[in-house]
């Protein structure tokens, strides 16, 4: 929602932005300058202490001394941004003015006591040996840089408490609007209510973002972008959904597919609430059971503290705790898409693990009685013998999830059910519908459950919520896309019930391309590849930001240039996603084409991850060196593509000629760009180095399409001319 996830969503991208001033209370950009100062506070004040404490009994020199005075400066400088913001919330939340104040007027009183204590020019200050000391004041900057960061912390948790009953209120608008929505009854009042609530949902999506972004915990970051990418994607299916329904209003189909959209974004928006207030409605508690590679990992380290301690478990409680590990593999082992060869290594696999603990149950049995080296040395083994056990079960758990993910993927790359779908609705083939209605169902039951394999190997809990909200979207969007299939089938001229099967079937097409991302992001966490931290896979993370004393001038910060950048970056990746599926389209992988396509796809991936921060470009020149050997790869590409038009037919050479002719310009824009200095811009050049990286990676997608389609057209054709020719032989012959 900081960007779009996937082609759902009013007005595109920019449906649901993550960052952006809004007509809510006091403006998102009082809530980034309030970061922006307390990020420079706490350093200096830090700085402040080191200063002080550094060669605690001996005198000053004439450098150090300017340092903590500009250092002291400058704190009192931030102090004065930072009590500004204060007030601009105060005067704008009259419930929390007084105590908002009074921590103001105290972090000033801090600001200002240290700037007076650190200021050598004070002339009351003792001296010693020529040479002006501060050891006598030392105790009044601790105690001032103490109640400095207090009054900090409590007026930014007075704005917290702001930004929470900001997201509260605004939700609470957008369920009122979403009720007047459903018992609209005419297209005029639908389309003045639906124009009030897509300003709601904006300004919902610009206090969320922001929140978003400024969690630190992990697992509620994931969920927080997962109930965001449900609230955009459901926007324009709740437009297309009523408008069906009021031009049909007497179609069951059509009602049942509108309360869908409705239901889901209720869940959403109450999921939204649940995290920021940090409690669940009526007490209700998360009891989602873990995954089976976090119950390996808890089990691991249960056995593994027997080193340090014999009696920190009971045997009873680690068998409990391994039985409930193997028992939820039946998962894998129960489902009917799993292979009879992984199944029967899973299960050999989990007969193998109990066996080991058994055995080291007898030998830590022995090693409580008595503690001798040789019974430490067997306990020592029989716990490396259980833990490589495991590991080889989670590597089997590993293949058999990602191998079914990969070749589903693989499988429905050409959306040919979906199609089929579409076709038979349009028609008002009612029994075409229904076997087409069977199979999609099929279909999606695969998906549900590959999604639910995953979430076992995901390796993260980011990961794990990201295959969770894969899972059920696939349930939820699956179910609507039948619906919305039947209104068209039962109404085939009808354009708007055609527009709306549409716009569920891109959402279903776009949660698939997430899925293959999802699929390649787990394979790195397992492989080592990747850090730790994940967020939802369609959504930019906040970047990195070193706050300076340059932070405090009144230009554009750096903050909010790497936002644009993380946006960028953002619909690259998605970029690498299409590319990377309409590659696993060609049965020739070792083509031209799709080899340095694939190089390209795979550069982009680089820098769409240093745009987050990861991956492994460290430096802006790692950036500029990949950027110029990306440029070098799309011209191969166009080469390589030029070479296969002199196979075609002059309407399809021109058509493929259009689109190379597209890509090779860009390609030499971006090696100017990558060539030229630009002095003390560096972010700015990093922002158009990715723009046209973008450009050219769209541009790749529509050719490597353009050149399957052209291609196996011209294999059809080649084909129809040999079985001509070979019936012209036997002809002749006969």
């Amino acid at each position: 929602m900081a960007a779009s996830p996937g082609p759902a969503g009013v007005g595109g991208a920019g449906a649901m932005p993550g960052s952006g001033p809004s007509s809510f209370g006091f403006d998102s950009g009082l809530e980034i300058k309030t970061r922006s100062v307390e990020q420079t506070l706490l350093p200096l004040v830090s700085q402040i202490t080191t200063l002080i404490n550094h060669k605690d009994n001996t005198k000053k020199s004439d450098k150090t001394l300017q340092a903590i005075q500009r250092v002291g400066q400058a704190v009192n400088l931030a102090v004065g941004r930072f009590v500004k913001v204060g007030e601009a919330i105060a005067n704008e939340n009259w419930d929390l003015k007084e105590e908002i104040t009074i921590a103001c007027i105290e972090a000033k009183q801090a600001g200002e006591t240290i700037a007076a204590l650190t200021d050598v020019s004070t002339p009351n200050r003792p001296e010693s040996g020529g040479q002006i000391t501060i050891f006598t004041d030392k105790t009044g900057v601790i105690k001032a840089a103490r109640l400095l960061l207090s009054s900090v912390t409590k007026v930014l948790l007075l704005a917290d408490r702001v930004v929470i009953k900001q997201i509260i209120t605004s939700r609470n608008k957008v369920l009122a609007t979403m009720e007047r929505l459903e018992k609209v009854n005419s297209f005029q009042e639908f389309v003045q209510i639906f124009s009030q609530f897509g300003n709601e949902m904006v300004e919902f999506a610009h206090l969320t973002g922001d929140r978003q972004n400024d969690l630190k915990d992990e697992k509620k970051k994931a969920k927080m972008a997962a109930a965001r990418a449900v609230l955009e994607k459901c926007t324009m299916m709740l437009l297309t959904a009523s408008k069906t329904c009021l031009r049909h209003p007497n179609c069951e189909s059509a009602h049942k597919n509108k309360e869908g959209v409705f239901d889901r974004m209720k869940v959403a928006l109450d999921k939204v609430i649940e995290i920021v207030t940090d409690c669940k409605p009526n007490g209700e508690t998360d009891v989602a059971a873990i995954s089976i590679f976090t119950g390996i990992k808890e089990f691991k380290m249960n056995i593994e503290a027997l080193r340090e301690n014999l009696y920190f478990q009971s045997k009873e409680n680690l068998s409990a705790t391994l039985e409930a590990v193997l028992e939820r593999t039946e998962d894998f082992t129960d489902s009917a898409y799993t292979s009879h060869e992984h199944r029967e290594r899973i299960l050999d696999l989990s007969a193998h693990a109990r066996a080991e603990l058994q055995q080291l149950a007898s030998v830590w049995l022995q090693a409580q009685s008595k503690r001798t080296k040789s019974i430490a040395e067997e306990l020592e083994l029989s716990i490396l013998k259980i833990s490589h056990g495991l590991n080889e079960l989670k590597k089997e758990l590993h293949s058999t999830a990602t191998q079914l993910a990969a070749d589903l993927l693989k499988y429905h790359a050409d959306h040919v059910v979906l199609k089929a779908l579409k076709l038979t609705g349009v028609e008002g083939n009612l029994e075409g519908l229904a076997e087409c209605a069977c199979k999609f169902s099929e279909q999606k039951e695969q998906l549900v459950e590959t999604c639910r394999l995953l979430r076992h190997v995901s390796g993260t809990e980011p990961l794990e919520i990201t295959c969770i909200h894969a899972e059920e979207t696939f349930q939820v969007t699956g179910q609507q896309i039948i619906s919305a299939a039947e209104t068209l089938t039962l109404h085939p001229s009808s354009k708007i019930a055609k527009e709306n099967l549409d716009v569920f079937c891109e959402a279903w097409e776009s949660q698939i391309s997430d899925m293959s991302t999802l699929l390649r992001e787990i394979n790195d966490v397992f492989e080592g590849r990747r850090g730790e931290k994940y967020g939802y896979l369609s959504l930019p993370k906040p970047m990195k930001n070193n706050a300076n004393l340059k932070s405090l001038k009144p230009e554009k910060s750096d903050s909010e240039e790497k936002a644009k950048i993380a946006k960028l970056g953002l619909k690259l990746g998605l970029l690498t996603s299409d590319a990377n599926c309409e590659i696993e389209k060609w049965e020739n992988q070792e083509n031209e084409i799709v080899r340095y396509g694939r190089n390209m796809s795979r550069m982009a991936y680089s820098l769409y991850l240093f745009t987050r921060g990861e991956g492994p470009l460290k430096t802006s020149q790692d950036l500029i060196h990949q950027l110029e050997v990306f440029a070098e790869e799309g011209l191969k590409v166009a080469s390589s593509a030029q070479a296969f038009s002199k196979q075609l037919k002059d309407d399809d050479k021109l058509m493929l000629l259009l689109e190379i002719n597209k890509l090779i310009p860009l390609c030499h824009q971006l090696q100017t760009i990558t060539k030229t200095p630009v002095q003390n811009q560096g972010l700015l050049k990093v922002d158009k180095c990715i723009t046209k990286t973008r450009s050219m990676m769209a541009i790749l997608v529509q050719l490597l399409s353009l050149c399957f389609k052209l291609l196996k057209k011209l294999q059809m054709e080649n084909n129809r001319w040999v079985s001509v020719t070979n019936k012209d032989s036997v002809d002749g012959k006969t």
